[in-house]
């Protein structure tokens, strides 16, 4: 299959135009080399371990949510250099498909809110909200825990949650709180809670559930949309977290 057609394929899936504006220049076919597509790799992030692992399973193309390059640099890293040259030595195109694909119908948010099991889910501006059965902060935290397969750490709320927002990545901002408090949620799920933002979200359960673990799995279930519309061979790449929990000292 050709370039072209494969990308026609992924802004259909997510339309860049629903990208924010500091996406522009961000997503897309960020490196498109000659050469028929016969096996894409899907991961969250471009870097040399995910390109080195396309390049070995002789991947055409590589889709990831988060780009190779994210800001304008004067100087090329040793681990650029090393992943462009491990990218150009094996014919391995690059695609991005960010904040675009957050949006997207059936994109990051969408699949992170049925993985986690919200019912009756309402499609917010960036995020989603949803019901749930009732249950404690701390019911809510080991079951996202346990779903996404990660550590979670979380604080606040009311005795029995309800309803629920979710959004994947670096969600907590004071924005996209104040529309969790608008919509009635009584928990907001998300990744890189901040200290000022406990300060601002009183009455709502925060958890935070890292950002690679709330945006994997959307890209995770990009590859059998991609099988079924492509009709060629697509692999997920999954990346070590590299995060370990430690119990607290007692004293």
């Amino acid at each position: 299959m050709e370039l072209t057609e494969v990308v026609k394929i992924l802004e259909e899936i997510a339309p860049p135009e629903l990208a924010e504006t500091f996406d522009e220049g961000r997503i897309g076919l960020i490196l498109g080399l000659e050469g028929k597509v016969k096996k894409i790799a899907v991961a969250l992030d471009a870097n040399t371990f995910t390109i080195k692992k396309a390049a070995d399973m002789k991947a055409d193309l590589l889709i990831t949510h988060h780009t190779l390059i994210f800001h304008p640099i004067n100087k090329i890293s040793a681990p650029l250099a090393r992943a462009l040259q491990i990218a150009l030595e094996n014919r391995v195109s690059l695609y991005s498909m960010h904040t675009n694909y957050d949006r997207a119908e059936g994109g990051i948010n969408d699949v992170l809110a049925a993985r986690l099991g919200l019912r009756e889910i309402e499609t917010l501006e960036m995020g989603r909200l949803g019901k749930i059965d009732p249950c404690s902060p701390a019911e809510l935290a080991a079951h996202v825990a346990r779903v996404l397969k990660t550590p979670v750490t979380y604080v606040g709320g009311k005795a029995e949650l309800k309803r629920v927002m979710v959004f994947g990545g670096s969600g907590f901002q004071a924005e996209y709180l104040a529309l969790a408090k608008e919509k009635g949620a009584d928990a907001y799920i998300s990744a890189e809670l901040k200290h000022d933002v406990l300060r601002a979200a009183t009455g709502l359960c925060l958890i935070d559930a890292t950002h690679y673990a709330t945006e994997n799995p959307g890209m995770e279930a990009l590859c059998s949309r991609l099988k079924a519309l492509l009709g060629i061979e697509v692999e997920f790449i999954t990346q070590p977290s590299g995060l370990k929990a430690v119990p607290a000292p007692q004293e």
